[in-house]
């Protein structure tokens, strides 16, 4: 199991990238509280366990996905413990079948490395050539906890902030679906 810090209500003391800073400068200006945590590097959702712990939360699963030409992409927020499928997704929502996009996709759209997918990684896209999915197992969630666009931190929001606050705010509406 991964090392975890304690946790913190105030933003790390040092940046990893534009994103992250941003991703705190972000949550300050819509008035958004957070609780998180540092760690060592955690990539799968089995990395999580201890997160979750000290988050006292379920990590949400966060996918970037396109199609096969990567012309389409999709960022699909899902609770962490349930199976994803691509036949389901690509269904469900009427597109040609999907898979996970590049490492470099996920880099130059969202601003992260694999393993640190996060919803907070929209705020690099203002024209919003990332279509925002969320399976509707997620609204019922009072918090909400995901990379904070780092696989070494995490942190914990409340859900109806990320819809209605933080989602409005970037310029996405998400397509609420039943995977």
């Amino acid at each position: 199991m991964i090392a975890v810090s304690e946790s913190y209500t105030t933003p790390p003391s040092f940046f990893h990238s534009a994103l992250h800073e941003r991703v705190y400068a972000t949550l300050a200006e819509l008035a958004i509280p957070f609780e998180r945590v540092d760690c060592e590097e955690a990539i799968t959702m089995e990395d999580c366990i201890a997160i979750n712990q000290a988050l006292q939360v379920e990590t949400v699963k966060t996918l970037f996905l396109a199609n096969r030409q990567e012309t389409q992409f999709y960022l699909l927020v899902t609770p962490g413990n349930k199976p994803f499928r691509t036949k389901d997704f690509s269904h469900t929502l009427g597109v040609s079948r999907v898979s996970f996009a590049t490492p470099e996709k996920l880099l130059e759209l969202l601003g992260c490395k694999v393993g640190a997918a996060t919803i907070f990684g929209l705020l690099l896209d203002p024209d919003c050539r990332i279509r925002a999915v969320i399976d509707r197992d997620v609204l019922s969630l009072e918090n909400y906890a995901c990379t904070d666009s780092t696989t070494t931190g995490y942190m914990k929001v409340k859900t109806t902030d990320i819809l209605e606050k933080f989602l409005p705010r970037v310029g996405h509406t998400p397509d609420i679906i039943t995977l």
